[in-house]
């Protein structure tokens, strides 16, 4: 049974509750979603785009795409409802599949209820997961990098002009070092070859939420981490002086919404929102109250949206 939450307010975070009640399981795209009156958010903890606390069925819940899909849900006219979810599960809960990537390949597993219409936490667009899922347009810039601790032998690398030969001056320096990673997420030593760099790459034994990954090397669990950029934003911020950026292990990446494949109508109307929002500034406004710092690093993706579409 699915639960109904309903909104209770915002002060400085956004409260949920959680009434039993059964919502329809037909809400695939943005006819059906309307028809049932509310668009349920898959959201995964991760940095300041979804987090949240669950005190017996009492949900307080803030963030980046906590708003946005807030936003959106208002945009289009229903209610909104969060669905708290994990890597393991989120694609399953979407598609009525579960899937995970593993091996260098996807793996499918048995069919589960749908019990949401967007994943929405500062995902990363990645090939294996365009094909389970249609992203949105994007809407954060990101990319994955080498962080060790301050105390660490490994010194940053010189930028080159080139992400590519950045890369390689970054995986030279891999051989022999424990390095901690994340299958299933952006963080996934198969995506960046990581085995073939001689790297000691250490998984966790148990499913570690993204924001764990500083503290665990931190707590000399391993020397370094593969981080991505929102997460490394605010770590630097977190602990400074006791972590260091060497460099990049991918090309730039981007973060979207994933919508289930049958769904094109709600996807068309997620970007055409999006556009608004992003047109008339209050998308940079939110962007700026969750990750100020990232205009500094990334001043061009934001202004050149601007720029093309005055």
């Amino acid at each position: 049974m699915i639960k109904k939450r309903t909104f209770l307010g915002l002060v400085g975070s956004l409260c949920l509750t959680m009434l039993v009640g059964a919502k329809p399981s037909y809400a695939y795209d943005l006819k059906e979603v309307k028809q049932a009156g509310v668009i349920r958010h898959i959201g995964i903890p991760y940095a300041n785009f979804v987090s949240y606390i669950n005190r017996d069925g009492l949900y307080s819940a803030r963030g980046l795409d906590i708003e946005l899909i807030q936003g959106f849900a208002e945009y289009i006219g229903v209610d909104y409802e969060f669905v708290p979810s994990s890597w393991n599960t989120a694609f399953g809960q979407l598609t009525g599949k579960q899937a995970i990537f593993k091996n260098n390949s996807i793996q499918y597993g048995d069919s589960v209820p749908i019990t949401g219409d967007v994943i929405s936490n500062g995902a990363t667009i990645l090939p294996w997961r365009e094909e389970l899922v249609d992203f949105s347009d994007d809407y954060f810039p990101s990319a994955v990098w080498l962080i060790s601790r301050s105390d660490s032998k490994l010194k940053p690398i010189t930028p080159s002009g080139s992400v590519d030969n950045d890369i390689l001056q970054v995986k030279k320096l891999l051989n022999g070092q424990d390095v901690l990673a994340m299958e299933q997420t952006c963080l996934d030593p198969n995506l960046y070859n990581l085995y073939d760099t001689g790297a000691n790459v250490i998984l966790p034994e148990e499913e570690r939420k993204l924001n764990e990954m500083v503290p665990a090397i931190l707590n000399e669990d391993a020397d370094n981490t593969l981080l991505d950029v929102p997460d490394t934003l605010i770590a630097l911020e977190k602990w400074p002086g006791e972590i260091k950026v060497i460099g990049p292990v991918s090309e730039e990446q981007f973060m979207a919404a994933g919508f289930r494949k049958n769904s094109p109508n709600l996807r068309k109307a997620f970007n055409d929102y999006l556009r608004e929002i992003r047109r008339d500034g209050t998308y940079n406004q939110l962007v700026e109250k969750y990750y100020p710092s990232v205009f500094y690093f990334y001043s061009d993706y934001f202004e050149s949206y601007e720029k093309n579409n005055i």
